[in-house]
């Protein structure tokens, strides 16, 4: 069975705005469970507004942007993603619960019944996998396919 999100947690990790630069960052932030809004385009401003009127976090590699007056950022010093992680899980913790968000778009992901998935998998996928999630935003449906091992593993490097 896939993992389910862990709503006990004492204090909430804030929801992440994850700027244009990061985009490799956001991806694994989510795989790891982190609520991370990847923001492609527009200008500083915008997403500092976009931050404020969601109550997100801004993560960026931008100091002007970090030091920006009214501004709450966490500046990622580090060049490489395994670095960046640390970083930021050392900033804010953990999450809950990994591969419990979709990496592409960021939606929660929901548990897809066994039979209900037959038809949106290939016929193989649907008579060896036993368990199926669905990201509701984006429609994508994953499993625990032959890259587990590898994702697992790395996710439990980045948990250490």
């Amino acid at each position: 069975m896939l993992p389910q999100a862990d709503t006990t947690a004492k204090e909430p990790i804030p929801g992440l705005l994850v700027d244009a630069m990061l985009g490799r960052l956001a991806r694994w932030l989510r795989l790891l469970g982190y609520d991370a809004v990847y923001w492609r385009d527009g200008s500083d401003a915008a997403l500092a507004e976009r931050a404020r009127a969601e109550g997100r976090l801004i993560v960026t590699r931008d100091h002007q942007l970090a030091g920006r007056r009214g501004v709450k950022a966490l500046l990622i010093t580090s060049e490489t993603l395994e670095e960046q992680v640390t970083q930021v899980r050392e900033a804010l913790g953990s999450p809950p619960l990994p591969l419990t968000r979709c990496p592409e778009c960021n939606g929660e992901l929901a548990d897809l019944p066994h039979g209900l998935a037959r038809g949106l998998v290939p016929a193989y996928v649907w008579h060896t996998q036993p368990a199926f999630r669905r990201c509701p935003d984006c429609g994508r449906i994953y499993w625990k396919g032959t890259h587990w091992p590898g994702l697992q593993a790395r996710l439990e490097t980045e948990d250490k």
